[in-house]
């Protein structure tokens, strides 16, 4: 059986979950019909998803998503592959998290401690998964696109990632003996 790039990527996609929205329209090519017109995230909104994505991948004895660029990374995603109701639920998403951050906690989400930014991030996890109503959420947004960007970025792909050019030292072929198997993969 054969199975062409395009085919083994949507397989990839749909191994790891298949929720990262956009995905379709980053297996094709192709940006989607109808989008909203003029969508702008202005510096602040760049910022707000810096730390956002930082609360998801946090910096440890490796960059976190932040030093990766993560916010420009999911603006560049958000206009160029969403369509117009993805987008929509994006905005919409980001501003329930602000304002509901602020409410429960006094302050603005980039001022806030890491603690209670995580602890906001996984009550609101927990609350989709066990809510009746599974419409799309920001957050599974979010975490797909930080991932993504943080793992096809240089620091990710370099410093987070063990990149190993050729698996192990190589000394010639190995004769097999009499009774030996060998198995092809």
């Amino acid at each position: 059986m054969n199975m062409n790039r395009r085919e083994a990527l949507k397989s990839v996609v749909l191994m790891m979950g298949g929720t990262m929205v956009g995905a379709t329209a980053i297996l094709t090519g192709c940006s989607p019909e109808k989008q909203i017109e003029g969508l702008n995230f202005s510096p602040d909104d760049i910022t707000f998803l810096d730390e956002l994505g930082d609360t998801i991948i946090p910096e440890t004895d490796t960059p976190g998503a932040k030093a990766a660029g993560i916010g420009a990374f999911m603006v560049m995603m958000v206009k160029d592959t969403y369509d117009a109701e993805q987008q929509q639920t994006f905005v919409d998403g980001l501003n329930k998290i602000r304002s509901e951050f602020k409410a429960s906690k006094g302050v603005d989400f980039v001022e806030a401690s890491a603690e209670d930014r995580l602890a906001y991030l996984n009550g609101s996890y927990e609350e989709y998964k066990t809510s009746q109503n599974r419409e799309p959420q920001v957050i599974n947004m979010l975490r797909d696109l930080t991932v993504l960007g943080y793992f096809t970025s240089e620091i990710g792909a370099t410093q987070a990632l063990n990149y190993v050019e050729v698996p192990g030292r190589y000394d010639g072929c190995i004769d097999l003996k009499p009774g030996d198997r060998a198995y092809a993969i």
